[in-house]
């Protein structure tokens, strides 16, 4: 007896999303279902081409139509379609799916490695990604991803630099490598807005904002500009970290910043000739802190010798060594990132058209 499509999609009711807790078919990504004799054909259309769970889930797709009574061959193709978390109106960026900030609550933690292994990783994974360094007084993104360039324009908006599948504009970009830049709150708000609304940006899937450590201005004048979809908190194992990360935390729930969770970063160090990890500065507080505070922890990155040669050299990791622990860590930060992203798509939510 051959397959039917009341049957095909009776199978793949049976697969579930482990994230959102609901089967793939009454979730809207079975696409494109053709049956063909003994052939069946279909595609699984994903909310982020970062999905952790890509695999498993094409694997048991192929497992439970496969089974059926008259399947000779099951051809499962694997898209994604990034859904918005956010608001519509004066608070919108056009194009844009989803601001992402990247924070600490204090210096020093490794944020905007994090932030750059971060949005390379979710390009390398096929998203879309743009990148703001929003660190106005330390904008060392420039360095960090070996760009020395200035930005142009198209005669209308503001046109960003490219590189490593990334759109980035930079604070770097506009001022002399040793010039400092001494800013008072009105002009770091106009920057902001101006990185947001006045740069062509096109289609991104996701916005990744390295913000200043600590809890000040350019926070701030982020949730006023933008509908940002969530935060992710860089913290080390310290508690001397973890406090100001518990500042930062409170900050953006103030905000209507929904934190997406905690990177524990120089988590362990990892010895480059023998690969033996020790705990120098301790282990699982910052996940026992993620716990406490009700946030979802995004994963370790160890301390690892060769992420700060990488940086220097303008080479992130993720792409100077892209088996090494470190890489692995932030490629999985990244798909566990936009797996929260995801399930905060599919939860109602207001945002006030002009935030506290």
């Amino acid at each position: 007896m051959a397959a039917t499509e009341d049957s095909v999609l009776t199978a793949l009711r049976t697969i579930e999303d482990p994230d959102l807790h609901r089967d793939i078919v009454s979730l809207g990504f079975v696409k494109n279902l053709e049956i063909d004799g003994g052939r069946v054909s279909f595609t699984i259309e994903l909310t982020t081409p970062a999905c952790p769970v890509k695999d498993r889930l094409r694997d048991q797709a192929l497992s439970a139509v496969g089974a059926l009574d008259g399947v000779e061959h099951v051809d499962v193709q694997m898209t994604a379609s990034v859904r918005s978390v956010g608001a519509t109106g004066p608070m919108a960026l056009e194009g844009i799916r989803n601001v992402v900030a990247v924070g600490a609550g204090k210096g020093g933690v490794g944020k905007t490695t994090a932030a750059v292994n971060l949005a390379v990783a979710l390009a390398e994974s096929g998203s879309r990604v743009g990148l703001i360094d929003g660190d106005i007084y330390g904008p060392n993104v420039p360095l960090m991803l070996g760009i020395q360039a200035r930005l142009g324009t198209d005669g209308k908006k503001i046109v960003p630099v490219e590189k490593y599948g990334l759109r980035i504009v930079s604070v770097g970009f506009l001022t002399p490598d040793d010039s400092p830049v001494i800013w008072r709150g009105p002009m770091l708000h106009s920057i902001i807005q101006q990185f947001f609304r006045d740069v062509r940006w096109g289609e991104l899937d996701y916005l990744v904002v390295d913000l200043p450590p600590g809890t000040g201005d350019v926070a701030l004048s982020l949730s006023q500009t933008v509908a940002v979809s969530g935060a992710v908190l860089v913290t080390t194992p310290q508690n001397v970290s973890l406090a100001d990360t518990r500042r930062a935390v409170a900050m953006y729930r103030k905000l209507n910043v929904p934190p997406v969770g905690v990177v524990e970063n120089m988590s362990h160090f990892v010895c480059p000739s023998c690969g033996t990890e020790s705990d120098i500065f301790g282990k699982g507080a910052a996940e026992r802190f993620a716990e406490q505070m009700d946030l979802r922890f995004l994963g370790r990155v160890p301390l690892y010798q060769p992420v700060r040669v990488a940086g220097d050299r303008g080479v992130p990791i993720i792409v100077a060594e892209p088996d090494s622990p470190a890489a692995r860590a932030f490629r999985s930060v990244a798909e566990q990132t936009a797996a929260q992203i995801s399930i905060a798509s599919y939860q109602p939510r207001t945002i006030p058209l002009t935030p506290a």
